[in-house]
């Protein structure tokens, strides 16, 4: 019997082209990874990816080439395109524990030479002249209540306080605002990420996705050479866009909702649900380790009397411990939530890949977040004057292009999301978002998720490991509107 070995290929000695190579002809071949890596050049890697995966459409192998890619002073409009590949791993630059310099914007390409670049600029300007000008005065509210311990050295209280008064000036900066990204990911993610950034619909993130393009080549030569734009992609994002029958066009029967959304329980909708979602979970649970068919199980479990189906639901989801995650039975169970909150909690819900989430563009036309450290700092009426100014420069960009609008868009203003996720996924997101440290905006949309599962589906919610703190205390504490 040969001996176990586990070992690495290093990136260092062979290219990720080779790597991929070497991982697909392990199907045919009984070398080791070692041998069939040292007969390849990148010549024969090339030649073998242009015959496999390019010919044949064997794309699975590509997912073996792994590339890291760092993305610098791109706006963070454009960093919504580049996270939204499901399958790859980023890090951000976070608006929570760092401050933006005065000139840490992109200018849209679409605006050189445009008559509106010089407003575009100044309401930038104004923005972050603001929330500038906001940190020192919500940052003495934030020190009077947590004051700095004896010995703490003065770096390491600012870094414990830092993100409670950067959280709420954080509301006013803009979809332009600058940030850095650092992303992992396969070739065969990155070919498709290249496809959609090259059909988007602003010329930055087309940019961007062309400069992608010729960096990896210099890895994958093979594997990224055949991205190019999709019609497909294009042409449907714009007809979509002007049908009729979806609103967009002139005829329709439907207006965009110009409606502020008000303080209460409209900005947050469960839609759809399964309504079988508990008898589902455990039956399929059940299932898993037993003999029985799938439909038998499910109806025996529906005849359960309630104390068995609650013992059931125990010992399936009892045992979680702060850090576990839930057997993967409980993503037989769905629900679609549409959801409206503010663009910086929008910023963090992204990040929550394994959901679906499809979010309307940016928009000032559905109200604005006010953080109540805002206004308890004296600072309500700049703020209100900023926003509206960026409101007013949002309604004329719109006539240029609804699309490059979306920059002068701050993070307080809200945007509508529709999101569907399973009840693994749900898990996850309430007990990391709901936790005290959680930014307020996302903590009270994970509050609000928990107690509408809660009311729907009582027994399977109630192993999460969520604070009791209801959505609404959280939001009278943090909103003076929401």
């Amino acid at each position: 019997m040969s001996d176990r070995e586990i070992y690495l290929l290093s990136p260092r000695e062979l290219r990720p082209e080779t790597i991929a190579v070497a991982f697909a002809k392990t199907s045919r071949s009984p070398e080791s990874f070692r041998v069939i890596a040292a007969e390849l050049s990148d010549e024969k890697s090339a030649q073998f990816h242009e015959k496999w995966v390019v010919g044949y459409g064997h794309a699975s192998v590509a997912e073996h080439a792994v590339l890291h890619l760092a993305f610098e002073n791109v706006s963070r409009l454009a960093i919504e395109s580049i996270e939204s590949n499901r399958l790859a791993s980023y890090t951000e630059k976070s608006t929570r524990y760092q401050r933006w310099s005065p000139d840490a914007f992109t200018t849209p390409p679409e605006l050189k030479n445009h008559p509106l670049r010089g407003e575009f600029t100044k309401v930038c300007d104004l923005l972050f002249q603001t929330y500038a000008d906001s940190l020192a005065p919500v940052r003495r509210i934030i020190e009077s209540r947590t004051p700095r311990r004896e010995t703490e050295p003065e770096e390491a209280w600012d870094r414990r306080i830092r993100s409670q008064y950067v959280d709420a000036c954080r509301f006013l900066l803009p979809a332009a605002a600058n940030a850095n990204l650092g992303m992992t990911t396969n070739a065969r993610v990155l070919e498709n990420m290249v496809r959609k950034m090259l059909s988007h619909e602003l010329e930055e993130v087309r940019e961007i996705g062309q400069i992608v393009k010729d960096v990896a080549r210099l890895e994958i030569p093979t594997l990224i050479k055949y991205a190019d734009a999709s019609p497909y992609l294009r042409d449907t994002a714009a007809a979509l866009e002007t049908a009729p029958f979806a609103g967009g066009g002139a005829k329709s029967s439907l207006t965009p909702s110009s409606d502020k959304v008000d303080q209460g329980q409209d900005w947050c909708r469960l839609l759809r649900f399964d309504e079988d979602g508990e008898s589902i979970v455990i039956a399929a649970a059940l299932c898993r380790f037993g003999k029985t068919p799938f439909a038998q199980m499910l109806d025996h479990v529906k005849r359960m009397p309630p104390d068995e189906r609650a013992r059931a639901t125990d010992t399936l989801l009892g045992r979680l411990g702060e850090h576990d995650m839930p057997l993967r039975e409980l993503e037989f169970c769905n629900y679609t939530f549409e959801i409206v909150m503010d663009q910086g909690a929008y910023a963090e819900f992204k990040r929550h890949r394994m959901m679906t989430q499809t979010p309307q563009r940016l928009s000032t036309r559905i109200g604005y977040a006010i953080p109540r450290l805002i206004s308890e700092a004296g600072l309500e009426t700049r703020y209100v004057s900023a926003m509206d100014a960026a409101a007013g420069t949002f309604e004329r960009l719109s006539e240029l292009s609804p699309a490059v609008a979306q920059y002068v868009v701050p993070n307080g203003f809200n945007r509508r999301i529709l999101a569907q996720f399973n009840l693994r996924e749900a898990y996850h997101f309430c007990q990391l978002r709901a936790a005290a440290n959680a930014h307020f905006s996302l903590r009270r949309i994970a509050r609000r998720v928990h107690a509408e599962l809660t009311h729907v589906h009582p027994t399977l919610a109630a192993f999460m490991h969520v604070p009791e703190q209801p959505w609404q205390e959280i939001e009278r504490a943090n909103f003076s509107t929401a």
